[in-house]
């Protein structure tokens, strides 16, 4: 398997090279020449660990034993909180949602951190040298990727995020790990300025010449295909075979959603692929019209989508570009030069073929959550609420509808409290994080002054 990148296709990396370095110093996002193919049947009654180094393995090709990958694979998810590690809960008939909050910080991020993590740790072993991981978080990678890299040597991790503008809980998750090699950084804008700094700090070649660097965020290839293998899961835990399937994701950084595609690519009977977005609906305008113009970012229930630029998004527009990286790079130019950018028909037509996007207001999303607390007895977080919004329309049960449930509503109290008039149960781990205490820095919108601070840090 070799990879190229969506702004120079002439690259040929491997697996290993690819997941160290993250983002391509080119700017653009790693991509897999091909698509191995996995078929449902060859995955019959084997368990969640099982089925993730089939999905996986394919594209590790000679960068790791496969002995090493099953070690890996199976100490990633040997701690999650449910015996199933993701599993499929059915409301009525067809409606089902797919749980995905058993991981350590209880949110879907720890599916593809976790490997993530373990994966860092195991190229490392045999290098004498550090890396320095940077990410941006809008909430739940943040702390899922600390909990992944905490206690490992040879690495440190900066984790910018939106300054005020995460949950109590999101924010301690992260700030209250008080490791050496762990930094918080609370930026004093968006999560969009943040993982715009993220992108340039990787074009810093002074930078790089000074450290190792990698990447959490989902622009690493490793947390799409880590991904793809819960979509997998879910097709498994039905009661019958069908001959189609639909999911409904909340997005907004398109990496949980593409990992759905990706899942389609490689055999997975997926009819549609639904997207949820909040208020700061980018997608929706980018597939439903073709309008990519950034606009404010709106303060919403549900801070993991408050973002404006979807970062994996120009996986499918390489994609929907038929791998043409000289016109890619182009559009992205013109893109983040003016801020906007119109999608020419024939792309529109192709994103339409393979998405239904709908946008969700903060007004909904808590009228979700208590219709569904209701009803079901169920309680979703304001993210996964975004999508049982579309699961409530759907009419037509004969195909299975799997909605993905994105955190546990605890991390998220102020809004379940607002929706059903009281605050949910926190898990063991969580009741003790408010008397914590704190580590993090906070710094201004300057990509100058967080180098400085990394270089300062290493």
């Amino acid at each position: 398997m070799e990879y190229f990148s969506t702004r120079n296709s002439n690259l040929n990396k491997n697996f290993r090279d690819i997941v160290m370095e993250g983002l391509s110093i080119d700017g653009g996002l790693y991509m897999p020449r091909e698509w191995p193919k996995v078929t449902l049947h060859s995955l019959k009654n084997l368990q969640y660990d099982e089925v993730a180094f089939e999905v996986i393995h394919p594209y590790c090709n000679e960068s790791i034993s496969e002995e090493s990958l099953r070690s890996i694979i199976k100490n990633t998810y040997k701690s999650f909180h449910h015996l199933k590690t993701a599993p499929l809960t059915s409301l009525e008939g067809n409606k089902l949602i797919l749980e995905l909050f058993y991981g350590p910080t209880f949110a879907f991020k720890d599916y593809a951190l976790q490997f993530l993590g373990n994966l860092f740790e195991h190229f490392l072993k045999n290098e004498k040298k550090q890396i320095s991981i940077i990410g941006a978080t809008s909430g739940d990678t943040g702390s899922a990727a600390i909990d992944a890299c905490k206690f490992k040597k040879n690495i440190n991790l900066f984790m910018l995020f939106p300054h005020n503008k995460i949950s109590e809980v999101q924010r301690k998750q992260m700030t209250t790990v008080i490791d050496k090699n762990i930094h918080c950084i609370a930026v004093e804008g968006n999560f969009d300025d943040c993982q715009k700094i993220i992108k340039n700090l990787f074009a810093d070649k002074d930078l790089r010449k000074q450290t190792n660097l990698a990447a959490v965020n989902s622009i690493n290839w490793a947390r799409i295909i880590a991904q793809t293998v819960y979509y997998y899961w879910a097709a498994l835990q039905l009661t019958k075979d069908f001959s189609k399937l639909n999911f409904i994701v909340p997005s907004g950084n398109f990496g949980n959603i593409y990992a759905a595609n990706v899942a389609k690519k490689m055999g997975l009977n997926i009819d549609k692929l639904f997207i949820a977005t909040n208020s700061n609906d980018i997608l929706h305008r980018t597939i439903s019209k073709g309008d990519m113009s950034i606009q404010k970012v709106k303060k919403t229930y549900s801070p993991s989508m408050d973002i404006q630029i979807s970062s994996n998004f120009e996986r499918q527009l390489f994609e929907s570009m038929d791998y043409d990286s000289e016109k890619l790079s182009n559009l992205m130019d013109e893109f983040l030069n003016k801020g906007s950018y119109g999608l020419s028909r024939e792309i529109i037509k192709k994103l339409k073929n393979l998405y239904i996007s709908n946008v969700v207001s903060d007004q909904d999303i808590l009228k979700n959550i208590k219709y569904y607390y209701n009803k079901y007895k169920y309680l979703a977080d304001p993210h996964t609420a975004t999508g049982l919004s579309l699961l409530k329309k759907i009419k037509d049960t004969s195909v299975p509808h799997i909605s993905l449930a994105c955190a546990h509503p605890s991390k998220f109290s102020s809004a379940i409290k607002k929706a059903i008039g009281k605050e949910p149960q926190y898990p063991d781990s969580l009741k003790n994080i408010f008397e914590k205490k704190e580590k993090f820095t906070i710094l201004k919108n300057d990509i100058k002054k967080i180098k400085s601070y990394i270089l300062k840090s290493i």
